[in-house]
């Protein structure tokens, strides 16, 4: 038995999640709408000895997409050799790629086998996408183009990748100084939801919280195409919000995400800010933020130190 990691990328829009849902009653059946079971579909076709069952580093949920993220599975041929980490990356590629879904492995590798692609892991970046229709003031096109119709433009090529804000007085500035205020250590427990799933640690008085270890706000670009990608520069600032920290509690980035358009829209005001963060409870989430939709959110890189991957001489291909 082998251990590879697998380096993937996914456009999250139609998986009700990337991870898998087990059916007791029909544990053979493979479900199709999560990326993971997608993948173990994929991996059927390399017919293992073993039963295939990935293991993932990071769970994302419907709707989310990712640049960046990695999966380990172990793996046992017949002739009992090494697969060729190459041809597993080729083939599966070919095969996700005749059923029409969005996944790529990116690259494969052979892995010590006690590596744990989630447990190894140091660090996790997301980034999520915001375009803000500019002030209308701002110049004479702008103004034309609204007053035929287009203040609701969206690129098609952008549907479902980016979170599109029809407002006049969003204040960037005012959020690049907020989004000081989540980093390093907090109780993030009022940027926590609930989750369907039950976890005994989640009742562990330190289990919400995380430490935030970069918050970066940067100008961003449109991904539109030809006349689109003209129209949607005259007619948005493009934002990337990016986050990394070693984990996330459930649906954490999306309400941080949304407290910071929030304050930038002038919604709330940088006390209630301070308040969650300093009263932590579900009771002290502000009902005026809106919860960044999952559209814009992409895991953009699981991070590891290069020791995790160092193979044992005599296990070395």
């Amino acid at each position: 038995m082998r251990r590879y990691l697998l380096n993937i990328a996914y456009i999250g829009t139609n998986f009700r999640g990337i991870q898998k849902t087990v059916n007791k009653l029909e544990e053979a059946r493979l479900d199709t709408n999560s990326v993971q079971g997608c993948l173990e579909l994929a991996l059927r076709v390399f017919r293992p000895k073993n039963e295939i069952q990935t293991v993932l580093s990071s769970r994302t949920d419907a709707g989310v997409h990712a640049l960046h993220s990695t999966v380990h599975v172990d793996l046992e041929r017949s002739d009992n050799k090494f697969y060729d980490t190459t041809t597993l990356t080729g083939v599966l590629n070919r095969t996700l790629d005749k059923q029409n879904l969005p996944i790529r492995v990116l690259s494969t590798q052979r892995v010590p086998d006690t590596f744990h692609c989630r447990y190894h892991a140091i660090g996790r970046t997301y980034l999520y996408r915001v375009a803000v229709a500019k002030n209308v003031t701002q110049s004479n096109t702008i103004n034309s183009l609204r007053n035929k119709g287009y203040e609701s433009f969206v690129p098609v090529e952008e549907i479902d990748r980016c979170y599109f804000l029809q407002n006049n007085n969003f204040d960037i500035e005012r959020l690049k100084n907020a989004a000081r205020m989540f980093l390093g250590v907090h109780d993030f427990r009022s940027f926590m939801s609930v989750s369907r799933q039950k976890s005994p640690s989640r009742d562990h008085p330190m289990f919400t919280v995380r430490k935030i270890d970069e918050i970066n706000i940067r100008a961003g670009q449109s991904l539109a195409l030809g006349p689109n990608a003209t129209l949607a520069s005259q007619i948005y600032d493009y934002w990337d919000i990016e986050i990394k920290a070693k984990s996330f509690l459930y649906k954490q980035v999306r309400r941080i995400v949304g407290t910071l358009l929030a304050l930038a829209n002038g919604r709330i005001d940088e006390r209630c800010i301070y308040e969650m963060l300093t009263i932590p409870s579900k009771h002290t989430w502000e009902p005026r933020i809106l919860v960044a939709p999952a559209s814009g959110l992409y895991l953009c890189r699981v991070h590891y130190n290069d020791t995790a991957f160092e193979l044992p001489d005599e296990t070395s291909p």
